[in-house]
């Protein structure tokens, strides 16, 4: 069963030093300490490319296994949910001023969090972990840092500047973990360990668990259903993926790169997506939210071969489609039937704008981990 609190959770004492370093006062129950390992992904020890290539073959497989076990690890964390609400022993509160901190996907998950929260009135902002210009300490503040590895470094350093003069809740999917040994609460993901050693199912569960916050704090999410049928959408995209995937690949992948575009309520598709592709097969990708597409992206369409995957579902849709017929890019849709894409991507539920904005990655997960390979 998930922990979800610090009450229940093992937790390690740290202490820092004037270089940001933070050492274990405690051992695991093993009798050794947490240690990151050291990657092999650019050894110098072994020039032998043979072996090189199976440890990538075996990665982009292991990879390929994480996404393809979302659908049942994320009705896990749901039935957890459903037995227990995790965020009422944080108490924080609508009245909280809430400061999540994370990086890479972590902070994509962040930003839509906090924007859904503003929404609904709650003050809520998303910073990177590694700014220099971090919000100051006021009455009501509450720090969220959200790190599935639970050590990185930008994050660990800035919770730091936080301790003591707030309450401190580490959101992670590694108990015992740094930032767990800095923090008030801890909340883990229960997004298990994720053997191909990218951030997938971690990221889904950073955002289940954000959206259980915003329900917490009266946001009308109807969390069980939302999971429940995210699961359902997953696990279509899983299992039809021998239909679609050739097709999308021909269409997505280009000579000048791939560009993932989402509505801003669902940006973090686009960014997550496009470091799929950047991290798994180490291809050009970059993402952009709908409606600044057209002051900021279009202009590539005119010189360059572009390749355009499109998360469906934003008003400012019908410019960018403009652009895009008449520069003769190429268009793929997911999530609805647009006029002028090459090919549509439908799943179940996609109609449910939360739906999406937990499934839809999946598709750019499943062509990284084609590609990988």
């Amino acid at each position: 069963m998930p922990c979800w609190t610090s009450d229940s959770c093992v937790h390690f004492s740290f202490s820092r030093s004037a270089a940001s370093s933070y050492t274990p006062h405690a051992t695991c129950p093993t009798g050794g300490t947490f240690l990151r390992r050291r990657s092999t992904r650019c050894s110098t020890s072994s020039p032998n490319r043979k072996s090189n290539e199976g440890v990538k073959a075996v990665k982009a497989e292991l990879f390929r296994v994480d996404v393809e076990r979302k659908p049942s690890v994320l009705t896990q964390l749901a039935t957890e949910l459903r037995r227990e609400n995790p965020w009422v022993a944080t108490d924080i509160s609508a009245a909280s001023r809430i400061v999540l901190l994370g990086m890479g996907s972590s902070h994509y998950a962040n930003s839509v969090a906090a924007a859904r929260l503003r929404s609904i009135g709650v003050d809520a902002i998303a910073e990177i972990a590694s700014s220099d210009l971090l919000p100051a300490v006021r009455e009501g503040t509450v720090v969220i840092a959200v790190s599935a590895s639970g050590g990185s470094v930008e994050t660990l350093d800035a919770v730091g500047r936080y301790e003591g003069q707030c309450p401190i809740i580490a959101l992670t999917n590694v108990d015992g973990s740094d930032v767990a040994g800095m923090a008030t609460r801890t909340l883990l993901m229960g997004a298990e360990k994720e053997e191909g050693g990218v951030a997938c199912r971690s990221f889904l569960h950073t955002l289940a668990l954000l959206l259980a916050l915003e329900s917490h704090l009266g946001g009308e999410v109807g969390l069980q259903a939302v999971l429940a049928k995210a699961s359902a959408a997953t696990a279509d995209l899983i299992d039809r993926q021998d239909d679609w995937l050739p097709r999308l690949s021909e269409l997505a992948i280009g000579p000048h790169g791939t560009h993932l575009v989402a509505p801003a309520r669902r940006m973090s598709s686009a960014q997550q997506g496009s470091l799929m592709l950047r991290e798994g097969p180490r291809l050009a990708a970059t993402g952009c939210e709908t409606g600044d597409w057209s002051h900021v992206d279009v202009y590539l369409t005119k010189t360059t071969d572009y390749r355009l995957v499109l998360f469906a579902g934003s008003r400012w849709e019908p410019q960018l489609l403009t652009w895009v017929s008449e520069r003769g890019s190429t268009l793929v849709a997911v999530g609805r039937e647009l006029e002028g894409s090459a090919f549509d991507l439908r799943y179940r539920h996609d109609d449910d704008d939360d739906v999406r904005l937990l499934a839809e990655v999946t598709v750019a997960e499943l062509l990284a981990a084609s590609l990988w390979q």
